[in-house]
């Protein structure tokens, strides 16, 4: 069930393949929890439905941010993958998951896991390279610009 993107792009966070990815992981959640117990639906199934839909929403939220915030954010949702998880493994304790979904599930928070990982080596690389530049200019050298 691949998730399509809208036609506008306002919203940088769209063309990136994780959130995408993250959306995708959500709606895999809502279909496989559907057929959980009425006693689980404001229960198990509401907070695994949250903690999936967390993980977009801290990717979301942090692309607005500066990189620092932004990686902060981006690892908030590896905690919310970490938290899938666990509740992965309690859907397959208590019965709900068989051996497939759960490896269905893993393989979507792996994935994630590993998307996630190398946007925030990027951003962390190109950091260090902004504060290196940063370092090595030398403002009292530079002319200011008066229009003329």
């Amino acid at each position: 069930m691949e998730y399509e993107r809208p036609t506008s792009m306002f919203f940088r966070f769209e063309d990136l393949r994780i959130y995408n990815k993250a959306l995708d992981y959500v709606s895999w959640v809502y279909s496989n929890t559907q057929s959980f117990p009425d006693i689980e639906k404001q229960g198990l199934t509401a907070k695994f439905i949250a903690t999936a839909q967390n993980i977009a929403i801290n990717i979301a939220e942090g692309s607005g941010r500066n990189k620092i915030q932004f990686i902060i954010y981006l690892k908030l949702a590896k905690s919310s993958i970490r938290e899938c998880i666990v509740l992965t493994s309690i859907c397959q304790k208590l019965g709900f998951f068989s051996e497939e979904t759960v490896e269905e599930s893993r393989t979507f928070l792996v994935e994630m896991t590993k998307m996630l990982g190398a946007l925030i080596a990027s951003l962390q690389k190109s950091e260090r390279l902004h504060d290196r530049v940063e370092e090595e200019i030398d403002y009292n050298q530079i002319t200011p610009y008066n229009g003329i």
